[in-house]
């Protein structure tokens, strides 16, 4: 401890992320005068340790008469960590400035695993740089402890602050910048070729990312096998609307240990975009191309190549996927446990049978706005479905009180079921609550209550 509170004295910290505006943390009879000159934004700022003593001996009274009041200094350090750890960033910091304990604590480097920071008006460049210094005072300009960032929202991070990261944290496993539009290919690259225990990476929003691969130099490096070195396992590029296949190509020769991919609303994304990813990435359980709408059921085709690996699948409002498509994957990926097809208008009773006596295991299922889709659909899947959890029929035109009382005399184990703007009667509905006792229904019949 000695040695710590040492370390600490010489050291100033960045013990504040706040607007320009707050008033400092009230410690006893006063506050932090510290403030920030920047005007309409937070920015990271920076002090010393609280003193050590009170010199005036009335301030020294009354300071141990609040000390004495003050509960949460009478549990052990390790408790007030445990504590700690539940705190964001930014309140962490405001914890530093309270006393030298609290001070010491706040800075316990088990509690710098992970820096989260919120905010659109943050200055997230700056805070990150002054984060990774104050983190790097051991071991300069590395910081060998933080595994996580999550800065998702923060809209004024740019390509700065994504190579701070890249410079100081090889250890990071983890990042986060969905909804930082500023940010570019570029900056992603050096993470992820700096960073090589990177396995998860969020960039949903990011409208600028394109691509994911490892930076010129680092490619020259590890070639020819530079192409199985980046070691991210999930993936979110929802919304990055400017992907196209052959940036998928790009990521899929880059990415091979993949198992989790989320391509929502990448609208330029086409079938041949997933023959590619399908050449590389062999390990995907979880697969999304939800609003992809130029993915037919040539794109199921290729997707149904990952056989049993595949658990889930979500293709909404893919208007071109048919009963064809359905086929195939019910054909292939027998271990299926989430479909979402809602706003696949083109499938029918016939696609719904062939999944249901394919994929018996299946536990969600989301057919909404199919109105091909009846009551004869329903039957197979009560049939041959037992483990069915939640299933979603909103607004399919041809589903009726008889289909769901089927459904709900053999699937026991129902706890969702979605019939909002479906033609049912109060008492099919209150034939389900009776046999799935655990059901929540979302209805719009206001006499079923």
């Amino acid at each position: 401890d000695s040695d710590l509170s040492m370390r600490t004295l010489s050291t100033p910290s960045p013990a504040l992320i706040c607007p320009q505006n707050s008033h400092g943390f009230q410690n006893g009879r006063g506050s932090s005068t510290s403030s920030s000159s920047v005007t309409g934004e937070t920015v990271a700022m920076v002090h010393s340790p609280p003193p050590t003593r009170l010199t005036h001996p009335l301030i020294r009274l009354a300071s141990r008469q609040q000390k004495e009041q003050a509960n949460i200094d009478r549990l052990p350090d390790h408790s007030m960590i445990q504590i700690f750890s539940f705190l964001p960033t930014n309140q962490l910091c405001r914890c530093a400035r309270v006393c030298r304990r609290w001070y010491n604590l706040a800075w316990d480097p088990r509690l710098w695993r992970t820096i989260r920071l919120t905010g659109e008006t943050i200055n997230v460049d700056r805070a990150l740089k002054v984060l990774t210094r104050r983190l790097c005072q051991d071991t300069p300009n590395v910081c060998l402890m933080l595994e996580t960032v999550i800065v998702s929202g923060c809209r004024r991070l740019t390509d700065r602050g994504l190579y701070t990261i890249a410079q100081c944290c090889p250890e990071l496993r983890r990042l986060e910048v969905s909804g930082c539009y500023n940010i570019s290919n570029e900056a992603v690259f050096d993470v992820v070729s700096l960073c090589p225990n990177l396995e998860h990476l969020d960039v949903s929003g990011c409208s600028k990312v394109t691509c994911i691969s490892l930076t010129r130099e680092a490619s020259i490096k590890l070639s020819p096998l530079h192409g199985k070195q980046i070691s991210i396992r999930y993936l979110d590029m929802t919304d990055c609307f400017v992907l196209e296949d052959e940036g998928l190509h790009t990521i899929a020769a880059h990415c091979t240990q993949l198992t989790h991919l989320y391509l929502r609303r990448c609208v330029r994304i086409t079938d041949e975009g997933l023959r590619y990813l399908m050449i590389y990435c062999t390990s995907i359980k979880e697969l999304s191309v939800s609003d992809c709408r130029f993915v037919s059921d040539f794109g199921m085709r290729e997707i149904a190549k990952l056989e049993s690996r595949l658990r889930y699948l979500s293709i909404a409002h893919c208007g071109r996927i048919t009963d064809v498509g359905i086929r195939y994957i019910a054909k292939y990926c027998s271990k299926l446990r989430y479909l979402n097809a809602r706003g696949c208008e083109g499938i029918t009773d016939h696609g719904v049978e062939y999944l249901a006596k394919n994929c018996t295991k299946l536990k969600s299922l989301d057919i909404g706005k199919c109105p091909l889709v009846s009551d004869a659909g329903l039957e197979f899947l009560a049939l041959n479905c037992f483990n069915l959890k939640r299933l979603s029929l909103k607004s399919c035109e041809s589903i009726t009180g008889q289909g769901l009382q089927i459904v709900a005399a053999n699937c026991f184990d129902l706890q969702m079921l979605n019939v909002q703007d479906c033609e049912v009667s109060v008492d099919a509905l209150r034939f389900v609550k009776r046999h799935c006792k655990r059901c929540i229904i979302e209805h719009t019949n206001p006499a079923f209550y």
